[in-house]
């Protein structure tokens, strides 16, 4: 967990820094890194549901 909180941390600096020198951000657009989190809870889900049943 502490591994997840250093890199959001990391981004948003980055994000701030980029903000600040009015830099254009390389990273794809919103919906697609909503559609990558889907993802990545999509495969977390199943085998958290299989632990209980």
């Amino acid at each position: 967990m502490k591994m997840y909180l250093l890199s959001l941390a990391v981004g948003l600096l980055v994000g701030v820094l980029y903000y600040v020198l009015n830099v254009k951000s390389p990273a794809p657009p919103l919906v697609a890194l909503v559609g990558l989190l889907g993802m990545v809870v999509g495969e977390q889900l199943l085998p958290f549901i299989k632990s209980y049943f």
